[in-house]
């Protein structure tokens, strides 16, 4: 294959994945506490030969964009929000979980849990249960659950040394082998959520931005495909 069509394949692929991240942006607008993702991509450069260069596109890594999202009042007591960096963790079966989404709930066993029936875990890392007699549920600015002049518990919230490389697994949880520590200098807003931080137009504008890109490499490598064609019934003629 011609160092003309490997370049263009090369950007095409990168393309695809940009579209992919960008479609699973938008899929995720209305998800609580979603950050928006886009590639990160870094030129490769191969010298197979001394009198050869072949410039292509790598994709590297995925960069989530870590602003917080716009905070939306919602009235309901089990809804909070984080202002700041910081993450609730959750309890699965594969281990802890975390995300920004502060949409929880109560379940049959008046277990606190997330999206998904996950159970919200405390500051001590067990899950967190409301009792049976209690009112008028307050959660305090730094996660103290209370019910009259009775403390629940404190939901967990946590930070880590770099949250680019926190997993996303879907549903807005994350996965990562860092140390959690406890997060500072973040409050915990009741009966308010956190929005996904997707800015809508700007997703879709790209979407189209890559469509045309994506139309102008298959322009390109249909040319290329054209020219050598020509050069060797050209060349198939003259022998």
């Amino acid at each position: 294959m011609e160092n003309t069509s490997l370049i263009a394949l090369s950007r095409a692929v990168t393309l695809q994945r940009q579209m992919d991240i960008s479609a699973n942006n938008v899929a995720n607008m209305n998800t609580t506490g979603f950050k928006a993702e886009q590639p990160l991509f870094i030129e490769y450069i191969n010298r197979p030969a001394p009198d050869e260069k072949y410039s292509l596109v790598q994709d590297y890594a995925t960069l989530r964009d870590l602003s917080a999202g716009p905070i939306t009042q919602t009235g309901n007591p089990l809804d909070v929000a984080i202002e700041g960096n910081g993450y609730f963790a959750l309890d699965t079966l594969d281990g802890t979980r975390y995300t920004r989404g502060g949409n929880f709930s109560m379940d049959s066993e008046r277990q606190l849990t997330a999206a998904g029936g996950l159970p919200v875990l405390d500051d001590t890392g067990n899950p967190i249960t409301i009792p049976a007699n209690a009112r008028d549920i307050n959660i305090g600015p730094s996660g103290i659950i209370s019910s009259g002049n009775v403390q629940i518990g404190q939901i967990g919230i946590y930070k880590f040394e770099n949250e680019q490389f926190m997993t996303q697994l879907g549903n807005g949880l994350y996965q990562t082998d860092q140390t959690a520590t406890e997060a500072e200098d973040v409050v915990i807003r009741q009966g308010f959520l956190e929005d996904s931080n997707v800015q809508s137009i700007v997703e879709m504008t790209t979407m189209i931005d890559i469509n045309r890109q994506y139309q102008n490499i298959q322009q390109l490598m249909k040319t290329e495909h054209d020219r050598l064609r020509t050069a060797y019934s050209k060349l198939a003629k003259l022998a």
